[in-house]
């Protein structure tokens, strides 16, 4: 090791509480960081991304030998019983400590730049399996309405699985906003046309409703349906909206 690690032994520690408050979307709001877990996300993030970090949380200093780490990285050691509280998803890996970007408003008034997205998910799964199949399929910049989930939740980064450093974020407001937007708006319901005939244009937004609760009726979309078996009663607003993104992606190739 180049540096020895500051070592936190107490859940008192008030660094430790704070990486602690950022498992919850009120912790990230307040502030203004992230904990991002995984085995292949954290070195593919500290190759790609690595001004984004400040912290490497281990729980022994043996585990970051051989690593390139950034010159301002800080090593930080926690005990077993620490780092257990802030690795929810199990994976005794070492932790990154990283800053939430800026998530800017976007002017719903100007037509949107290729394929957008317009989404109120409030699960933080679906989110990230959303942001992982946006950023697939080209659609670089991600509108997230009022009440849609926190994209820097640890749930969210983990279903991602880094997407969110790949995405343009931006912030939508309210579906009053959305119903004032500029150029083409697309969403999905079961009693729509069907989208295998559709003709995507090039520039559009594939706005995305609420769990259970889809977009307002009063929405001025063109409404799609996907065409299936029949076999179940409709598909995952994820799954649909990623079949989307596919349809739009082939349409350009």
């Amino acid at each position: 090791m180049i540096r020895p690690p500051r070592l936190i032994e107490s859940p008192q520690n008030p660094q430790f509480k704070l990486w602690e408050a950022l498992l919850e979307s009120r912790g990230l709001k307040k502030q203004g960081k992230f904990l991002l877990a995984g085995l292949k996300t954290v070195p593919e993030a500290l190759v790609r991304w690595p001004d984004r970090f400040s912290t490497l949380l281990v729980t022994d200093p043996a585990q970051a030998e051989g690593w390139r780490l950034p010159a301002g990285l800080e090593i930080v050691q926690l005990t077993p019983a620490l780092f257990r509280t802030l690795d929810v998803s199990g994976t005794g890996f070492p932790l990154l400590v990283g800053t939430v970007p800026d998530t800017p408003p976007i002017d719903l008034s100007q037509p949107p730049q290729g394929l957008e997205l317009v989404c109120a998910l409030g699960d933080p799964n679906n989110l990230g399996a959303l942001l992982r199949s946006a950023a697939a399929f080209g659609a670089r910049r991600v509108i997230l309405l009022d009440g849609a989930a926190h994209p820097y939740h640890p749930k969210c980064l983990r279903a991602a699985s880094n997407a969110q450093f790949e995405l343009t974020l931006l912030r939508g407001g309210r579906w009053e906003d959305v119903s004032r937007a500029a150029g083409p708006l697309v969403a999905l319901d079961a009693g729509g046309a069907d989208m295998a005939a559709y003709r995507w244009p090039r520039d559009v937004r594939l706005v995305l409703g609420e769990e259970g609760q889809g977009v307002p009726a009063t929405l001025p979309v063109q409404r799609l349906s996907i065409p299936t078996t029949g076999a179940v009663e409709s598909l995952n607003a994820t799954v649909a909206a990623s079949v989307a993104l596919f349809s739009h992606f082939a349409s350009r190739s």
